[in-house]
């Protein structure tokens, strides 16, 4: 087959749907070609190597990459992320019929659903079917990520999404929540599919947490690792509020926040005003280092805004802690909650609640190491049974295939 990704983020940018996905569909004896933008995520600045032009074609470990002019930036600013989003699709629609000699069987569509009038124009132009992997619910995602706002922006948007995934061949989701909200707002069931995300800790291009220092972790402290994007929808506020009991009680009990994003300079000032010592904030460096920082930790954190969107997914950092084997703090309800009790690989508190976070992180202290142990090793073995990229990737190709070997599936 000849499948098209057609997405907005790339490597080197932190986006693990992408190279490692390509080159293994490539191997599996399919031809991929991208349609992407300039690497910016999440600073928001261009990666260094690349200059803003109108497009440019490289190839990447055997992948060819066409990318399309954006506006760089991932500020909290509401415009400039709207530019960010609209300039793409935009320049790509121009661009598209360009640089996509061949017809593909499938175009595969990325999480935008700016994107969706592209995918339409070229299913046009090349009768492919369109296949779109939705990680975010919206308009809700871009309501609580404070990016917009307004009763008549979401009905806007909301009524968009409900025509765009009518419009769909197939729709991937990432939880069996998101395929029930989706069902609710009339999508076809036969046209769902849940696909749980993986974890690639292989690939170099991409960006998360540094290796650990011999003097990161202290042996004598009991370190709690958050690793990922750190934005309005984490609501980190949260921690800050539970290390400073923590501090007092536990002091030996200490916080590293590792990423970036929109709030990490304000929680930096927060904690600082707050004499808040137990908290640790780290930058982005290579993730192909991250396995030793994960490991290395004696409890994992996950945490979102208390949202009922939010009870329906399973953030991507999931899988990364149930692959590196360690206990996991669960702040996020619904799903990904089931997924982590499923597992038995840690513990769930309310989200947004520092005393109910507080409980379960002196709950995972006081246990003996023993069965902090027992608690990773069996994330760990659930990840392997279920999760893992190739038996993922198993259930793309399926549906790839089932979509190819129709009569109609190449151009008239």
């Amino acid at each position: 087959m000849r499948i098209l990704f057609l997405t907005q983020w790339w490597q080197p940018e932190p986006f693990f749907k992408g190279l490692p996905f390509a080159k293994e569909l490539q191997r599996r004896g399919h031809e991929v070609e991208v349609l992407t933008g300039f690497p910016n995520y999440p600073g928001g600045r261009l990666y260094p190597g690349y200059k803003l032009r109108w497009s440019q074609t490289e190839i990447m470990e055997g992948v060819t990459v066409h990318r399309s002019f954006l506006y760089p930036s991932h500020s909290r600013s509401s415009l400039n992320r709207v530019l960010n989003y609209l300039s793409f699709a935009v320049s790509v629609r121009v661009l598209a019929p360009f640089v996509v000699r061949e017809p593909p069987d499938i175009i595969y569509v990325y999480n935008l659903v700016t994107l969706g009038p592209v995918a339409l124009a070229l299913r046009r132009w090349y009768h492919s079917k369109i296949v779109y992997d939705i990680q975010d619910i919206w308009p809700e995602s871009v309501i609580h990520s404070g990016m917009l706002g307004g009763k008549v922006v979401y009905k806007l948007i909301d009524g968009w999404c409900r025509w765009l995934y009518k419009q769909a061949d197939r729709i991937v989701v990432l939880s069996p929540g998101f395929k029930a909200l989706l069902e609710q707002r009339g999508v076809a069931p036969e046209k769902l599919k849940v696909i749980y995300n993986w974890f690639d800790a292989e690939n170099p291009g991409q960006t998360l947490p540094i290796q650990p220092r011999p003097d990161t972790f202290a042996k004598d402290r009991f370190n709690i690792v958050f690793a990922g994007t750190i934005g309005q929808s984490q609501a980190m506020d949260t921690v800050l509020d539970a290390a400073v009991g923590l501090q007092v009680s536990k002091p030996s009990i200490h916080f590293f926040l590792i990423g970036a994003g929109t709030e990490v300079e304000r929680l930096k000032q927060v904690a600082s005003q707050r004499g808040i010592r137990n908290i640790t904030f780290v930058p982005t460096v290579p993730r192909h280092e991250i396995g030793a920082y994960l490991e290395a930790a004696d409890a994992l954190l996950v945490h979102l805004r208390d949202e009922p969107i939010f009870s329906i997914t399973v953030p991507s950092k999931t899988q990364a802690y149930l692959a590196a084997g360690r206990p996991i703090l669960m702040g996020v309800r619904g799903d990904a909650a089931n997924l982590v009790k499923e597992a038995e690989a840690g513990l769930a508190f309310e989200p947004e609640n520092a005393a109910s976070l507080t409980n379960a992180i002196l709950a995972l202290y006081a246990m003996p190491s023993a069965e902090r142990h027992r608690m990773g090793a069996s994330g760990r073995r659930y990840y392997e049974q279920h999760l893992r990229m190739e038996l993922a990737v198993d259930q793309f190709e399926t549906l790839f295939h089932s979509l190819s070997n129709r009569p109609d599936h190449r151009p008239s």
